[in-house]
């Protein structure tokens, strides 16, 4: 059986950077987003990054540090970090690690950005799982 791990999709409003995250945040994907995100913020920087949260089915510490890490490279450009539509579950996660201190954790009605989206990329795997689990 194969088993997908994690997507990601990338959409630029403006000044935003929006990445669609979907599947699991552990330690084997959150390798593959770290550079993935990193790569893009360095190619657009953008004042925002809004990581869309609402298609992760699992997060634990990695997830918590992918977070950080994203947080203090936006700093570093002079941009903010916000977490958008997180699970009940993530947000608990999110909130236990004092992350509301440091980044906006925001509930929107709707995450329709297609009138004013421009696609930047598209759907990327990160890797899938060895066969046979």
């Amino acid at each position: 059986m194969l088993k997908k791990n994690c997507t990601l999709e990338y959409e630029q409003k403006g000044d935003e950077l929006i990445v669609f995250i979907n599947g699991e945040i552990d330690h084997y994907s959150a390798v593959w987003i770290r550079a993935d995100i990193d790569a893009k913020i360095a190619e657009v920087r953008p004042r925002v990054t809004s990581l869309m949260l609402s298609g992760i089915d699992f997060m634990d510490s990695s997830g918590i540090g992918l977070i950080m890490g994203r947080y203090g490279r936006m700093q570093k450009i002079g941009g903010v970090l916000k977490l958008i539509n997180p699970s009940a579950r993530v947000e608990r996660i999110c909130r236990l690690a004092g992350l509301e201190r440091i980044v906006t954790i925001e509930t929107l009605e709707s995450t329709d950005f297609s009138e004013t989206v421009e696609t930047v990329k598209t759907v990327k795997n990160g890797g899938n799982k060895n066969e046979g689990q």
